[in-house]
């Protein structure tokens, strides 16, 4: 086993929560929200993140900085990773949180906030 492997600690779901958000914003991703899906019967997941980029270079940019940082600081991998080749909608999943990221108006179109509107919203500043 080496030093770096020796080192790594399971994160906690905050834990993992914060490393998601830092990532995002790390590459400018706006209009970041986190929906706390844990309360709702049917959600398929704790949470979800959304977030969105200019362009679909920011939009694959962001998702492949989360996947990396999570592969490198939380020893995990998503168990599904779509949309990168388009790069309109990449989706990220993580089981028990789920992100997305978005081209601006493809996150209009589909409206996910809207469909989990009774889940606990939390918004994060822009950078």
């Amino acid at each position: 086993m080496s030093i770096q492997a020796a080192t790594k600690k399971e994160l906690n779901i905050e834990e993992l929560n914060e490393l998601i958000l830092e990532s995002i914003q790390d590459i400018k991703g706006k209009n970041i929200v986190k929906l706390d899906l844990r309360k709702l019967e049917d959600a398929p997941t704790d949470f979800f993140f959304i977030c969105e980029g200019d362009s679909n270079v920011q939009v694959k940019a962001i998702a492949d900085n989360v996947y990396g940082r999570l592969k490198r600081e939380a020893d995990t991998l998503p168990i599904s990773y779509e949309g990168q080749q388009h790069a309109t909608w990449v989706c990220l999943d993580y089981f028990n949180v789920v992100i997305h990221v978005f081209y601006k108006e493809k996150r209009g179109f589909y409206q996910l906030e809207d469909l989990w509107s009774d889940a606990v919203f939390t918004e994060y500043e822009t950078l």
